[in-house]
């Protein structure tokens, strides 16, 4: 069996594990400290929280700066990990995967249980990751080997599996978008669960300044998408910003994009924008630009058109990650306890 712990922060995660989840053939659990996201129908394990109640300033959380989130005397966190540790005493998976947590993924191997580490982009070279990406047996990275592992240690790059984006919508027929009404070509924009750097006042400036476009902002905390799919392919430009999982829903519906980074930790949306601009498969932007030069910038992204998205995602990232897992988890026996 395989374990698949996912982190509570933002829904990437728990996306990602479940459309991956959902093309394993070897018995899965998740485990995360939130509720098993809709459509999971394999076991779940609810962690308590280790962030609630916020540890003082005074508090140090990095251990010295060997670990990135471990606060004294917490009753959460020791609740987890005990959790967690008894979790693998009594299932024995085969192998672990961590998205994302280095705690999480040094206990497993203290455990002796082998962990795939689901890498992020941005600079990892700090020591915390350093832990947990040479203690893994893999890393699993959502996007294609040429984005973010070029400052990578020979190690790591040895030991990645590249496997492309990861959508929930991997595998959907992009249809063929109807004509614009009234000439006005659309703008969608998207937010993300993980919060913004973007005030509305910047987003109506944009949208003053581009005459000729209709704009349309979803954001999972205020105006939530009733058919994300439709929003996508019925867009003629989308303005995302640069989390993992919407760059892989705009690249599965092969959407012409503006990838607009917001402030992550270890520069992770920085990293991808980057990527997506130096690939020259969207415009990509290190921050929200001044509303003179949306003109230009939407009309750039529709000269660069949505195909070459193919080479960020070819539609079966998951697909091919359950593949690399169950030959990982084929080496040890698993066994699976109800």
């Amino acid at each position: 069996m395989i374990g698949y712990y996912a982190h509570h922060q933002g829904a990437g995660h728990l996306t990602r594990a479940r459309s991956i989840a959902a093309c394993l053939r070897e018995p899965v659990w998740g485990l995360s400290s939130r509720p098993a996201p809709v459509g999971w129908s394999h076991p779940w394990t609810e962690l308590a929280r280790d962030d609630t109640p916020r540890p003082s300033d005074e508090d140090d959380v990095t251990a010295g700066g060997m670990l990135h989130w471990a606060p004294t005397h917490h009753q959460g966190l020791a609740e987890r990990m005990a959790h967690v540790s008894s979790w693998i005493a009594e299932h024995r998976p085969s192998l672990l995967v961590v998205d994302v947590s280095v705690e999480v993924a040094l206990l497993a191997r203290l455990c002796g249980v082998p962990t795939v580490v689901v890498a992020l982009p941005g600079t990892r070279l700090d020591g915390p990751h350093r832990l947990a990406y040479d203690s893994a047996a893999a890393l699993l990275a959502p996007w294609p080997d040429d984005a973010h592992t070029a400052d990578w240690p020979q190690a790591w790059r040895d030991k990645v599996w590249c496997v492309g984006g990861i959508s929930r919508f991997d595998g959907q027929t992009v249809p063929a978008r109807p004509p614009a009404a009234s000439g006005q070509r659309r703008v969608l924009v998207l937010w993300g669960s993980g919060g913004r750097a973007v005030a509305p006042s910047m987003v109506a400036a944009a949208r003053a300044a581009t005459p000729g476009w209709t704009w349309t902002e979803r954001d999972p905390h205020t105006a939530p998408s009733a058919d994300l799919w439709a929003d996508l392919t019925e867009s003629d430009v989308v303005v995302t910003h640069a989390g993992q999982n919407s760059v892989a829903e705009v690249a599965a519906a092969r959407r012409p994009a503006v990838v607009v980074a917001q402030p992550r930790p270890f520069g992770e949306q920085a990293a991808t924008a980057a990527a997506v601009e130096r690939m020259g498969l969207a415009v990509g932007l290190s921050g929200w630009p001044e509303a003179s030069r949306w003109p230009a910038l939407l009309e750039r992204a529709v000269s660069l058109g949505g195909a070459r998205w193919d080479r960020w995602s070819t539609g079966d990232g998951a697909r091919r990650a359950a593949r690399h897992l169950e030959a990982l988890a084929g080496t040890e026996p698993s066994e699976v306890v109800a």
